[in-house]
C-alpha cells in the first residue's frame, strides 16, 4: 500500500476549498482517507493554509509521498525544510 498526502476537494461549484489528507493512492480523490491533517482555501487573500505540522512530519517520516501541490504547500509552511533536516541528521 502506497500512502500519499494529497488534497481532497470540498465546497460548492466554483468555490472550492480543500482538505489536506493522508490516503491510500488507490482511493478516489474525495473518497476514503486515513487522516485529515489540514485545510487549504485558495480563494481568500492570502490563501489560507492550516496544517497540523506534527502529524504531517509523522506521516512523512513513515514514508508518505506528498503530491506536487501539497509539496509546494509544505515548502511554503516550512514543514518540508524541517523534514529534510531530520532526514539528513
Amino acid at each position: 500500500m502506497s500512502v500519499k498526502i494529497r488534497l481532497a476537494r470540498g465546497g460548492a461549484k466554483k468555490k472550492p476549498f480543500y482538505q489536506i489528507v493522508v490516503a491510500d493512492e488507490r482511493c478516489p480523490r474525495d473518497g476514503r482517507y486515513i487522516e485529515n491533517i489540514g485545510q487549504y482555501n485558495p480563494l481568500v487573500e492570502p490563501p489560507m493554509v492550516a496544517l497540523k505540522e506534527d502529524r504531517a512530519l509523522a506521516w512523512l517520516n513513515k514514508g508518505a509521498q506528498p503530491s506536487e501541490v501539497v509539496l509546494q504547500l509544505l515548502r511554503k509552511e516550512g514543514v518540508w525544510a524541517k523534514f529534510q533536516e531530520k532526514t539528513e541528521a
